[in-house]
Formats: C-alpha cells, structure tokens, sequence
C-alpha cells in the first residue's frame, strides 16, 4: 500500500508538472480545442445556435460564449486517473484498458458538463457558477474515481505462491 501511494503521488506530480510545460501545453491546447468542437458538434446535434472558436463554445445568435480553460477540459481528471491506474500492481493490458475506458468515460461525462453549463449559463448566470465551481468539479474527479475504483475490481489479482500439500497424518494406529 506504502509503495502504491508513494508512486501514485510522485505520477501525480510528474504528470501536473509536464502539463503545464510547453510540449504538454502542445498537447493539452489542442485537445482543449477538440473538446469546444465536439461540445459545439453536440450542441448543433439538438440546435443549430452553438459553434466553436479555438478553446471558445458559443451562441452565434446570442453572443454568449463559454471558454474552456484548464480544469475544465477533463486534462486534469484524465491525469489523477492515469497515475491512480499506472500505480497500481496490474498487467500492462489490463491498464491500457483501464486508461482508454477512463478517458472516454471522464471525457463522455466532460461533454455533457461543458454542454450542460453552456445552456445555463445563457439561463442564469448564477446558477452558471454554482453548477461550474462546485457541481461539476467534484463530479468530474468522482468520475475518475469510480472509473479507477471499477477498473481495479476487474484486474486480476497477484499471483500467489502455490499452497502447500496438508502434512500426512501418521497412519492409523492398529490396536
């Protein structure tokens, strides 16, 4: 458990620290810009008023825009996720499946956040940054947890040492 933790928060920290250096940001801006699209692509998929302008979601009738910032493209979950899988004791396949399932699952659940957000900040702006600040933040790493806590119920336990044979009772005494 010690080594597990232990490795889990150096991943963690090596992975935040190499996101935030410029060849992570060469990842991470244009995967944010992918996110606005695919947000605007949903949101023309039930009405045609949302499109997407680099990292920006908004309503061409309306002027209202969402931008998707740090935190907000699912980057992070993704990150707390890939070091809680790639810490822990498993076969090599089973954490690539861990991962792909997991990044699909926190960016699935991503979309119908930042799309859910869009439509209420254009409703009240209030109720735009209770849901942005407190809602959907916790739920975004709740994700990732209950992904990371589903995935390690399905990988195959350690190897265990073969049990030894019972000693052989002495033979029955003949009386």
């Amino acid at each position: 458990m010690r080594r597990f933790a232990l490795t889990f928060v150096v991943l963690l920290v090596v992975l935040f620290v190499f996101e935030l250096t410029p060849p992570g940001q060469a990842l991470v801006v244009p995967w944010t810009e992918l996110v606005a699209k695919a947000s605007a692509g949903l949101v023309t998929t039930f009405d045609g008023n949302a499109a997407a302008q680099g990292k920006l979601l908004y309503n061409p009738k309306t002027g209202f825009g969402v931008m998707i910032e740090a935190g907000c493209n699912g980057v992070e979950a993704m990150l707390v996720l890939l070091a809680g899988i790639l810490a822990y004791p498993a076969p090599w396949r089973s954490k690539a499946i861990g991962i792909a399932i997991g990044v699909v699952a926190i960016q699935a659940l991503n979309l119908v956040r930042i799309v859910s957000l869009f439509y209420l900040g254009q409703w009240d702006a209030q109720w735009f940054v209770w849901a942005h600040l407190y809602v959907w933040q916790a739920l975004i790493m709740l994700d990732a947890l209950i992904v990371w806590l589903l995935w390690m119920r399905t990988v195959p336990g350690p190897a265990l040492p073969p049990e030894a044979p019972p000693p052989e009772s002495p033979p029955p005494a003949v009386a």
